[in-house]
């Protein structure tokens, strides 16, 4: 006999975990440990007829005792679409299709792949650009030159040093976040990030080979996900005999990503005036007495005595007069 085919997709995911089992319709244990499933991701379309019978199959098996819940995902997200050049849904009659055995046969499958996460919002999806791609092309070529350089530093200045490691503890934190909320194309711009402090590094040379080594087993890390042939090839490369895919995530120290300054915004009378480098750890009163000490403020303020100076601690001085 042939079922429709929302029949099988409706319950398939309990099956799957015991598809041997004999005496009922899954293993009851399987399904007590493993389910409800914690994150389905799947397209819109699914929502007026997959997602309606599985709801009504799992809410079926909680009546028969076959399973102790009424939902059978805790949380949906939606994927966007890859479009056309033209910005319309790929299909053969408007000769718009994209083939990716083609792309990855002319720019590989990590290049493809990063771009895909890097293009548009994951929720949105966008048109292809071919353009577009040539941006995480320039960033795998420049993680490969930068892995594989046998760096020696000229000198070590502590500043730029401290610096390489707070961009790469900031950016494990950024991309340890925008993963978790599905935020792909944040997370390879960060990357982006790291890869330009390194870089920049590579070219002056002033850091430990420590912070070195740190800064791009962590890239590599991060990248794992994103350009997983890449990431496991230079990880070998780098003398690794494990997988890179069977390291734990990197994880950040909340001190070393701190910023030390922060960019403050002067107002007077609510209009932008003057932006000032302070520490992040300035109290109010300091930042009063900064704002009011610059020369730019003192000009707009012109000898008359503030009414009122309202702190915003970290962000922004507005002086009213």
């Amino acid at each position: 006999d042939t079922m429709d085919t929302f029949m099988c997709s409706s319950w398939y995911q309990y099956r799957y975990l015991s598809p041997d089992y004999s005496e009922a319709p899954f293993d009851p244990r399987e399904g007590s440990y493993w389910l409800p499933v914690d994150q389905y991701t799947g397209g819109i379309e699914h929502a007026t007829m997959h997602l309606i019978y599985t709801r009504f199959f799992t809410m079926a098996m909680r009546e028969m005792g076959l399973v102790d819940f009424d939902e059978p995902m805790l949380a949906l997200y939606n994927q966007g679409m890859v479009l056309g050049e033209d910005g319309e849904k790929m299909s053969k009659s408007r000769g718009n299709v994209i083939a990716p055995d083609r792309l990855v046969q002319q720019y590989g499958a990590d290049t493809v792949r990063t771009y895909l996460m890097f293009f548009a919002k994951w929720d949105q999806g966008g048109p292809w650009n071919y353009d577009g791609i040539k941006g995480p092309q320039r960033l795998l070529y420049d993680i490969w030159e930068m892995a594989m350089h046998d760096y020696r530093p000229k000198s070590v200045d502590n500043d730029k040093d401290r610096g390489l490691l707070r961009k790469t503890h900031q950016v494990i934190r950024k991309v340890t976040e925008d993963m978790e909320n599905f935020s792909f194309n944040t997370a390879v711009a960060a990357i982006m990030e790291l890869r330009n402090a390194i870089v920049e590094s590579h070219r002056e040379e002033n850091v430990s080979l420590k912070s070195w080594n740190e800064s791009i087993d962590s890239l590599l890390l991060l990248m794992a996900p994103i350009a997983p042939h890449l990431s496991e090839e230079l990880w070998e490369r780098r003398g690794y005999s494990y997988s890179i895919h069977e390291q734990s995530w990197p994880t950040w120290d909340p001190e070393l990503a701190k910023e030390e300054t922060v960019t403050l915004i002067v107002q007077v009378n609510g209009k932008v005036r003057d932006r000032i480098d302070v520490p992040a750890d300035s109290d109010d009163e300091l930042l009063r007495e900064t704002a009011l000490a610059s020369d730019k403020i003192k000009s707009w303020l012109n000898g008359k005595k503030p009414r009122k100076v309202i702190v915003v601690r970290g962000k922004l001085v507005n002086i009213v007069v």
